[in-house]
């Protein structure tokens, strides 16, 4: 809703307000690097913290307590010069309406982070040319997060940002790091195919479903707990249809949706009747067969 309000705010008073939208809680790793010199590794991470939390990533006025909940983890692997290379953890969270809890969005990790660092360089980013690999890293996800916190409040309002995510990848075609190419990947899982599947319409229903989970069903739940799950229960038939028709394996942001949510689909679905239970775990097993140990314990949950 919030989201919703943002874009009939700015729509309707005929100009635009900038804030940062962003509290990305920013950690760098480097446990397997040798040598206690590491200074430069904290200057890093205050130039991370800056870039995604001090900027402007939209047009969209945002009060503090309305910026979205992030963390990205960069785990440093190997140094030389001034070159780094090692994995990224991503994870962002959205506020269940009238709770505390907090639900998770997306739990993702890039496996090809490399890119070049000076100590106190500065880092610029251009939305029309690819300046710095990890410019275009950490603006590519700073898009997806948008785009995935505006889609659980409005149906597909976060097409926007995606498109931006989309065009950061396009510009990177000709870099010599790995990530933003279609070839790169046998199992279509990177950089490239993530945005190329969000805004693909055959894959559609995998938007469809994140507003239905997060905005019909999760955000009743306090006030009205069967409803709430009776509605996040429909909501599976959009992923269910989508996985009989199909049946790809390389629908990679179908399965990181899922494996966003699967530990919460058991919490919710546990205290259930078992007749809910039964047909939410036939479901569950069926599109997602990789958590299908998690998804039993659904049946022994206690009502």
């Amino acid at each position: 809703m919030k989201r919703l309000l943002l874009l009939a705010f700015t729509i309707i008073a005929g100009y635009t307000l900038q804030a940062q939208e962003l509290r990305c809680n920013i950690q760098i790793t480097t446990q397997n690097l040798p040598g206690s010199n590491k200074q430069i590794f904290q200057t890093l991470q205050n130039s991370i913290n800056e870039f995604m939390n001090g900027r402007a990533w939209t047009n969209y006025k945002f009060s503090n307590n309305e910026r979205i909940e992030c963390s990205l983890m960069l785990n440093i692997q190997s140094y030389s010069g001034d070159q780094c290379k090692g994995t990224m953890t991503l994870q962002v969270r959205r506020p269940v309406f009238n709770s505390s809890f907090n639900t998770v969005l997306l739990n993702y990790i890039d496996n090809d982070i490399d890119f070049t660092y000076l100590e106190y360089e500065s880092l610029d980013f251009s939305e029309t040319a690819h300046l710095s690999n990890l410019t275009s890293v950490l603006a590519y996800y700073a898009y997806i997060i948008l785009g995935l916190d505006f889609d659980s409040f409005g149906l597909k309002t976060g097409t926007e940002f995606f498109q931006k995510a989309e065009k950061i990848v396009n510009n990177a075609q000709n870099a010599k790091e790995r990530g933003w190419r279609a070839g790169e990947s046998t199992s279509r899982r990177n950089r490239y195919w993530l945005v190329h599947n969000i805004l693909d319409e055959e894959y559609a229903p995998v938007r469809e479903f994140i507003y239905n989970y997060h905005r019909l069903g999760l955000d009743l739940m306090y006030d009205k707990p069967v409803e709430g799950r009776m509605a996040i229960a429909e909501s599976f038939v959009l992923l269910q249809d989508l996985h009989k028709s199909r049946p790809d394996p390389f629908m990679h942001f179908f399965q990181v949706v899922l494996d966003a949510k699967s530990d919460e689909f058991v919490n919710i679905f546990k205290e259930s009747l078992d007749d809910e239970k039964r047909r939410v775990t036939a479901v569950l097993n069926q599109i997602d067969p990789t958590h299908a140990d998690k998804y039993r314990t659904i049946l022994s949950g206690s009502k």
